[in-house]
């Protein structure tokens, strides 16, 4: 029997200790490394979210139905030193698309990087015979991006990083080749994706919407029987003319029959000929320009300033973020009082001025604007948003079928009281382009919140003076190991006494 006083138990009872010391210290590594692997939290504190990828890209990728080999032929020690730092840049970012795919089983997201001159074979069985790209690969398709899409660039010199916009662009373009079908409306002078003018043109926004993966073609009613079939969406932006009966005809049947979707953009002071359109959806495009008081309302340039929003998936982006929008002149677009109860239209004003703001009915008099009780307009205080006139408004029919308890979502109309919403001198507003994006995706149910911000490239530069960099030599070679061994003379010192 072993003496509690012994040493022979005081020695078992030592290693006992040192054995379930050992233990939990395992069990601890283990659990923590259990937690960490499935209970992860990753938090990005960067300035611009550089190492997280933006809720665009999230949402395509949760929802990818194909997996997707990406591989990169750039090498981290390149002569080139633009080719090494994007090098850097994309392993960061591809190890993000990886990590956001790991809980989809069908989707997920592969990234290789190789040398084509020292990985010669993998690269000949991939068909990679150049350096400096990343390749796509889902199935049969295939799609290149090549370094220059990587970066903005403004005098020779990079600006931001744009690796998130082309990454998605092609991971959506290879996964999905069936892409979405836009038509712009022509023949009445409205405004055209292939137009560089400024104030006119759309060919920004032609970018962006190519870039998220949509087809953009063209159609005029006046000699096309009917809209075609793989029309996914139908916009016509600032006609200059009035739609004849026949073209109106071809639109409603579009959008009613055909469950159709069509994005309006209407310049103020011009007649577009589509009111009995509009009607049929409950809508009102008033004949007037809207003119504000209040000096909050209007920038220095005379743009009317926008910042009261309703909650939809159009608008959320800018309620988030407190964008507002910038517009020249615009017209009224709201809700028709006198519509039908129970037509099954569900209509509501996304975007409407200040209480202060007035529809000018006499704006083609030259004189200075001023509101006139029952000839100009104001918003009315029993229909909201109360006292306010709307700006941007959709409409949406909702069908209830076979007396079943839930609906069934059908056409999808947004009319916007303006021209140059998202012309090219105005697209670079984050509200603008933010809201007619949203309004895309949402008509054709891509309603999750999309934006792929860019990256800016920091900079920082450390300019010293000979003087101070001997002294900055001195400091290294002599200050930090004379510091290091002060230290180490008081520990001892300290355990000594």
């Amino acid at each position: 029997m072993l003496s509690p006083d012994s040493f022979r138990t005081a020695r078992l009872i030592r290693t006992i200790n040192l054995v379930l010391q050992a233990v939990l210290f395992l069990s601890l590594f283990s659990g923590l490394n259990y937690l960490a692997r499935n209970h992860a939290w990753r938090f990005d504190l960067t300035a611009h979210r550089r190492y997280s990828l933006s809720p665009e890209t999230k949402s395509y990728l949760q929802n990818l139905q194909r997996p997707v080999r990406i591989v990169v032929t750039l090498t981290e020690n390149d002569d080139n030193a633009d080719v090494a730092q994007a090098y850097r840049d994309l392993r960061g970012l591809l190890r993000e698309y990886s990590y956001a795919t790991e809980g989809n089983p069908n989707g997920r997201i592969n990234v290789e990087f190789i040398d084509v001159y020292q990985q010669r074979r993998e690269a000949d069985q991939l068909g990679i015979d150049q350096p400096n790209i990343v390749l796509l690969i889902c199935g049969e398709q295939r799609q290149q991006v090549s370094l220059g899409e990587l970066y903005g660039v403004r005098e020779r010199e990079k600006t931001d990083f744009r690796g998130e916009q082309a990454i998605t662009a092609a991971i959506l373009s290879v996964s999905n080749p069936t892409r979405k079908k836009i038509y712009f409306l022509t023949g009445h002078g409205e405004l055209r994706p292939d137009d560089v003018d400024p104030a006119r043109g759309l060919s920004a926004l032609n970018d962006e919407l190519r870039l998220r993966n949509f087809a953009v073609e063209y159609l005029q009613l006046s000699t096309a029987r009917t809209v075609p079939e793989d029309a996914d969406l139908v916009i016509a932006a600032a006609p200059q003319g009035r739609y004849d009966a026949f073209e109106q005809e071809q639109l409603r049947d579009y959008l009613n029959k055909r469950q159709g979707r069509l994005i309006l953009l209407l310049a103020a002071g011009v007649p577009h000929g589509l009111d009995d359109l509009l009607y049929d959806w409950g809508v009102l495009a008033d004949d007037v320009v809207i003119y504000d008081t209040d000096p909050g309302s209007f920038a220095d340039n005379g743009d009317l300033i926008i910042r009261n929003f309703q909650p939809h998936p159009i608008t959320q982006t800018l309620l988030d973020y407190k964008i507002p929008l910038r517009l020249g002149l615009c017209r009224s677009v709201r809700p028709d009082p006198g519509r039908a109860a129970g037509s099954g239209l569900e209509v509501t004003v996304l975007a409407a001025t200040s209480t202060t703001a007035w529809g000018e009915a006499s704006y083609r008099q030259r004189r200075l604007p001023e509101y006139n009780r029952g000839v100009d307009l104001k918003g009315l205080p029993g229909l909201p948003p109360a006292n306010r006139l709307g700006v941007v408004t959709v409409s949406e029919r909702v069908q209830v079928r076979n007396n079943l308890p839930f609906s069934v979502r059908s056409g999808r109309l947004v009319v916007i009281g303006t021209d140059d919403l998202v012309t090219n001198h105005r697209i670079a507003s984050p509200g603008n382009q933010n809201l007619f994006l949203n309004a895309v995706n949402w008509t054709i149910d891509r309603e999750t919140q999309l934006n792929i911000p860019t990256r800016p490239i920091e900079r920082f530069q450390l300019s010293l003076s000979q003087a101070e960099l001997i002294k900055l030599r001195y400091s290294l070679i002599l200050a930090l190991p004379i510091a290091a061994a002060l230290l180490g003379l008081f520990v001892y010192w300290s355990r000594r006494n």
